[in-house]
């Protein structure tokens, strides 16, 4: 698929992926897990859903610099922030293998470089 903006692609199936897993902690996991779990649960949405907007914001602005590298370095690394810090915390909170706890300052790394990337690129798109 040609020009097809995946970060927006990507912004719009996290975004309703963190509205439901959200929807579902508070609704589907509120009486089966402690509140421990559930507050590890809230932090992935939280997490969750302001990369699903900063990918959103990427999107937009991939349609000014398509050929940006620094701005597609960090919007994949938002991705897989996402997937990574996340998504383990996700496993964790429903009693997923605690070797995993390990993977989620990845994500967590995977983030902050994903806004270096994008304080870098928006440095660079001043200059075009």
């Amino acid at each position: 698929m040609q020009n097809v903006n995946y970060f927006l692609l990507a912004a719009a199936f996290n975004g309703f992926l963190a509205v439901a897993l959200g929807a579902f902690g508070s609704h589907g996991l509120k009486t089966r897990l402690s509140e421990h779990y559930l507050g590890i649960w809230q932090t992935a949405v939280q997490y969750h859903f302001y990369h699903a907007l900063i990918l959103c914001v990427v999107g937009v602005l991939w349609h000014r610099s398509p050929d940006n590298g620094w701005l597609n370095s960090s919007g994949y690394l938002f991705v897989v922030g996402i997937l990574l810090f996340c998504g383990s915390l996700y496993w964790l909170a429903l009693g997923g293998p605690r070797w995993l706890g390990p993977v989620t300052p990845g994500g967590g790394l995977c983030f902050l470089l994903g806004w270096l990337c994008l304080m870098v690129s928006a440095l660079r798109l001043g200059r075009f």
